[in-house]
């Protein structure tokens, strides 16, 4: 037919399978090496059924992440530090809740705002600690709630800190507006990253609901990682935004109080 035109398609339905049957087999290395503490190439093979060449490519991928390494002379395989990294990260989340509730409660108590605790989770921001301070006019709980992170303080902190790809992942999607107030320009959200980055701690003028004011600060794990974002929020009136700074500044402290109850001595 005229203007008519076909391709081989084989790459697209045969490479994800691939990719998931390699990935799973991958996994399956880790966990050889967990329960045994090492093994050979030809130990691994057996083990997946697989042939020894692909068993050393599958090593061989996992060493070049760190995630296994080599015992010198004996030609067997650990699990490398880089699982450890990996480890430290996720405890740090599954131990958040605790490490931080204490710290929120006393700065909630002292600064009379609700604080919080946030992660990040895909594009959006998740609160996993809230405390409410005595001046607090509104006790919605927003534990488990997820919210935009380009229209709240943790949000921003924690995009600022963030890998670049998810820093450019969430500047290339649409930013939408919650109030006339919302950053919607990747630009200027850019240059507000950029800035949170470098002072420490960011900041939202009634940028999620009218006459809500926040500022978040950092919380850094193991190794230095930020893993989470400490906020205050309150009513305008009560924290206008010559308060900004002083309120950031008690909030970095608590924040290096609860990473160092993750394991990091600030």
């Amino acid at each position: 037919m005229p203007g008519h035109y076909s391709c081989a398609m084989s790459n697209g339905t045969d490479r994800p399978a691939a990719l998931v049957q390699s990935v799973d087999r991958a996994v399956t290395v880790l966990e050889i090496l967990a329960r045994r503490g090492d093994a050979g190439v030809t130990e691994i093979a057996a083990e997946l059924g697989v042939h020894k060449s692909t068993a050393s490519r599958l090593v061989g991928a996992l060493e070049a992440r760190g995630l296994v390494e080599q015992l010198s002379g004996r030609g067997k395989y650990r699990l490398g530090l880089g699982m450890v990294r990996l480890a430290g990260a996720a405890a740090a989340r599954i131990d958040l809740p605790g490490a931080a509730g204490h710290v929120c409660a006393r700065v909630a108590g002292e600064l009379g705002e609700t604080v919080n605790v946030a992660v990040l989770d895909d594009d959006q921001t998740v609160n996993v600690c809230q405390a409410l301070g005595p001046s607090a006019v509104n006790s919605y709980n927003w534990v488990g709630r997820r919210t935009p992170s380009h229209a709240t303080s943790s949000g921003k902190v924690l995009l600022a800190y963030a890998p670049a790809e998810v820093r450019r992942a969430a500047l290339a999607g649409p930013l939408t507006a919650y109030t006339p107030r919302t950053i919607t320009d990747p630009g200027v959200l850019a240059r507000q990253l950029s800035e949170a980055e470098r002072a420490g701690w960011a900041s939202t003028v009634e940028e999620l609901e009218i006459g809500l004011h926040a500022v978040a600060a950092p919380v850094r794990g193991a190794g230095g990682r930020v893993v989470a974002a400490i906020s205050v929020a309150g009513p305008s009136y009560r924290l206008p935004e010559r308060m900004f700074a002083e309120r950031a500044a008690r909030l970095r402290e608590a924040a290096a109080e609860i990473g160092g109850s993750l394991g990091n001595p600030g």
